[in-house]
């Protein structure tokens, strides 16, 4: 009797510790924090919308870490699953066209950029969306960073949605991010009283400012208040970042994060 009580003990035991540990898993939205089995479950339970974030790995001028766009990016996309609430985000691709290297053109002409031809990229795209929809995503959410693939990303879409069609997946690129993070967000600092030569195209304010507030510690911030303005040279086009702040990068936030949310929200229901 005793030994019986002994193991019926132990049962009971193993059992709330398995419970136990089933009741903690990561609250986290980022598919690489998650195992198989819990993100199976987060599938089966309605998490049936993927965010592909996409970065790049480039230079922003003398100030800013050649990971702006990828953690920025991972950022951003974690605060929008969280709002839709029913999404989760797939790793970041991070090496995407960045120019020619023989010779050298665009971004390439700086140290650390690292570039990949368009159909590899597009062809690593579609890979990734095949693999997510096999796992039971139908809704898959291509997100970019960064102006250069913007075609790209558009043309793999389609191929995925043609390839796709009849079957309860889709494929989609809300222009809602893009076009808040570089456009929408340059209005918004006009209205702020911020002008055009300092708000900038590339590692200008504008950029610098959204980094900021992410991930201040990928900013130089006091080389930067410290320097001459610069300039195209230096990997700066259009702007001036050194009145950059995490404040200003907050009104962009969260106008990004909104508006996708909605855009992703409008176009999941319609399909």
């Amino acid at each position: 009797m005793r030994f019986t009580a002994r193991l019926s003990f132990a049962t009971i035991a193993l059992l709330a510790a398995v419970h136990a540990a089933i009741a903690q898993a990561p609250k986290t939205v980022q598919i690489e924090d998650l195992t198989w089995t819990e993100l199976r479950d987060a599938i089966r339970a309605g998490k049936t919308t993927v965010i592909i974030p996409i970065g790049a790995t480039e230079q922003s001028g003398p100030y800013v870490a050649l990971g702006k766009h990828n953690v920025r990016v991972k950022a951003l996309s974690a605060r929008i699953a969280e709002g839709l609430g029913n999404a989760v985000v797939a790793p970041v691709i991070a090496y995407v066209p960045e120019g020619s290297y023989a010779p050298p053109s665009s971004h390439m002409r700086f140290a650390g950029t690292i570039t990949v031809p368009d159909d590899v990229f597009e062809k690593t795209l579609e890979s990734a969306a095949n693999s997510l929809k096999i796992h039971g995503f139908t809704n898959i959410v291509f997100l970019g960073d960064h102006g250069g693939y913007q075609s790209d990303i558009r043309h793999a879409v389609a191929q995925l949605n043609k390839a796709w069609a009849g079957s309860d997946a889709r494929a989609f690129v809300p222009p809602e991010y893009y076009g808040t993070s570089s456009d929408g967000y340059a209005q918004i600092l006009r209205q702020h009283g911020v002008p055009d030569s300092e708000i900038g195209t590339h590692a200008g304010l504008a950029d610098t400012s959204l980094l900021l507030s992410v991930a201040p510690q990928m900013v130089r911030v006091d080389r930067l208040r410290s320097a001459s303005k610069p300039g195209p040279a230096d990997g700066v086009y259009g702007g001036d970042p050194r009145r950059s702040s995490a404040e200003l990068g907050r009104l962009g936030i969260d106008a990004i994060v909104s508006r996708t949310i909605d855009a992703i929200r409008k176009e999941a229901g319609g399909h």
